[in-house]
């Protein structure tokens, strides 16, 4: 029985970057249906994240692209609009394997958010029967809230200049796997360029120093299209990297085939 909770429960993700390996990550704000988990599969990726801040999907959609994409052996991930207690425990009870959490620029908050997603006596997450990531099975409460806990990932966003300057105590927080530096939203706020490749390094390596002093892992977001800073940032031990939305690939991908359709109408 101790075999088969520690197979249902384990966490490719967490296994891949405690190897030191990269992973390769997508986030999904429009797909409703479960073949996004196939795709993301086929094309290559680790995990991918539902993202709840930056769209209008629903918690039962979050469920369903959870569940498809641990199938497929992508780890689901789900972004949360806030560190609600409330949100957490559902998207967690959906089959999510792991958390992104924004505007957290505290340790307290940080620490809160945990408790909220672990059970005791970690932390203070209600015991709901039927979880989907023990594939509904029955197992002793101690034992599989013990295995839940270690599965758990949690990634806090770093995402402003009070997140960055935090970056030490956030990284400090039992519980927190990863620093996830959002260039997009740090960049607006300190008002960074598109060539200002200097400043987005720096900030990085700040963050980088503070997760190395924790054994903590550092994650990259909005730099989908700049792959040389990119490659940078994993010379530099960046592990985790956000490609991009379902949104943007769809865009990218009908624009450059309605080009070619185009130039190919053109010559003849």
């Amino acid at each position: 029985m101790t075999q088969d909770l520690d197979r249902l429960t384990r966490n490719p993700l967490k296994a891949l970057l405690a190897a030191g390996g990269v992973a390769v990550s997508m986030s999904v704000r429009i797909m409703r249906s479960h073949e996004i988990g196939r795709i993301a599969a086929a094309a290559g990726f680790d995990t991918l994240y539902v993202d709840l801040e930056h769209s209008v999907l629903s918690l039962e959609t979050a469920a369903l692209v959870c569940h498809a994409a641990r199938e497929a052996g992508v780890v689901p991930l789900v972004r949360l609009p806030a560190a609600d207690a409330a949100l957490i425990g559902r998207v967690l009870d959906g089959g999510a394997m792991g958390l992104i959490l924004p505007h957290l620029e505290d340790a307290a908050s940080a620490r809160r958010a945990v408790a909220a997603a672990c059970y005791p006596p970690r932390g203070r997450r209600s015991m709901g029967a039927g979880q989907p990531l023990l594939h509904y099975r029955a197992f002793p409460a101690g034992q599989a809230c013990a295995a839940l806990n270690r599965s758990l990932f949690v990634a806090v966003m770093v995402e402003s200049a009070a997140g960055l300057a935090q970056a030490e105590a956030l990284a400090g927080v039992d519980g927190v796997d990863m620093l996830f530096v959002g260039a997009g939203d740090l960049g607006a706020e300190l008002g960074w360029g598109p060539e200002d490749d200097e400043a987005v390094a720096a900030a990085f390596a700040q963050a980088l120093a503070a997760a190395r002093r924790h054994g903590k892992t550092v994650g990259a977001g909005g730099l989908a299209q700049r792959p040389a800073l990119m490659r940078r940032l994993v010379g530099m031990g960046v592990r985790f990297l956000s490609t991009g939305t379902d949104l943007a690939f769809l865009a990218a991908g009908a624009a450059q085939q309605a080009r070619m359709a185009r130039e190919t109408a053109g010559a003849v």
